[in-house]
């Protein structure tokens, strides 16, 4: 049959060919149904379509699909659809997919996505990405993730971001991430987060960082800290700053440093303290740096 005589077939006749018929039609022949024949097929009929059947699919076509249709798909034949097509799916379609088939994206296929489409996943969706999928992901796609989705994110998959992502990240995606995953950035992902993204940080996420982290902070990060967070800081934490971090602490986080903290600081450290930052000290901050 022509592509012109299987588009003229109507939805009775396209719902009772079997699913060998379907499977042997040719991409053009399938790229040539109405919609709505498209989504008068089966679970079963669907099921039959290889993956450079889909692959023929135009995006109406693919928008068509049922979402039971979607779900009964395969990584395989999920593989074969293009960037477009997977950027045409519905908000409903995506959140149909099963875990098993997101996890089945290619990378390509994963940064064709909308901010609308990412803004769709479950957080189950979200856990069952690889980070090599995460890692796919665009600063406008990471901009998209709610709190709640990136709080989702399993510690391989932030280690997945890119160093752009990160400094992409909002106050509120900030918010939304744990000590634990926030203790998994690599250096170069914790200097990429911005004086804005470290002002945000609480308690709780200052003192889930590694002493490492905290060395390797750019003067700007580490000025950019809350009082709250400075003083949050352990002695452990402290010891590791170097002096220009420490030259950069302004007089009112000065004021806010632990006593016990001033006291672990080596000769060196101290020494880092301008005259200035002294000057903000009180008494027991001053006997600190003397004991």
């Amino acid at each position: 049959m022509t592509t012109t005589q299987v588009g003229a077939l109507s939805a009775t006749q396209i719902g009772a060919l079997t699913t060998t018929q379907l499977a042997a039609l040719l991409p053009a022949q399938l790229g040539g149904m109405e919609t709505a024949d498209l989504a008068a097929l089966s679970t079963t009929q669907i099921g039959a379509l290889g993956s450079t059947l889909l692959a023929a699919l135009s995006t109406t076509q693919v928008r068509a699909l049922e979402t039971t249709d979607l779900a009964a798909l395969t990584t395989t034949q999920l593989g074969g659809l293009g960037a477009v097509q997977a950027a045409s799916l519905t908000t409903t379609q995506i959140g149909a997919l099963t875990t098993t088939q997101l996890g089945g994206f290619s990378s390509t296929q994963v940064g064709a996505l909308g901010t609308t489409q990412i803004g769709a996943l479950t957080t189950t969706q979200v856990r069952a990405l690889g980070s090599a999928q995460v890692a796919a992901f665009t600063t406008t796609q990471v901009g998209a993730l709610t709190s709640t989705q990136v709080a989702a994110l399993g510690t391989s998959q932030v280690r997945g971001l890119e160093t752009a992502d990160v400094a992409a990240l909002t106050t509120t995606q900030i918010g939304g991430i744990s000590s634990t995953q926030l203790a998994v950035l690599t250096t170069a992902q914790t200097v990429a987060l911005t004086t804005t993204g470290m002002a945000a940080l609480v308690t709780s996420q200052i003192v889930g960082l590694a002493c490492s982290q905290v060395s390797a902070l750019s003067t700007g990060q580490v000025a950019a800290l809350t009082s709250t967070a400075v003083t949050a800081l352990t002695a452990a934490q402290m010891a590791g700053l170097k002096t220009a971090q420490i030259a950069a602490l302004t007089t009112t986080q000065v004021g806010a440093l632990e006593t016990s903290d001033i006291a672990a600081l080596s000769t060196a450290q101290v020494a880092g303290f301008t005259t200035t930052q002294i000057g903000a000290m009180n008494a027991a901050q001053i006997n600190a740096l003397f004991a």
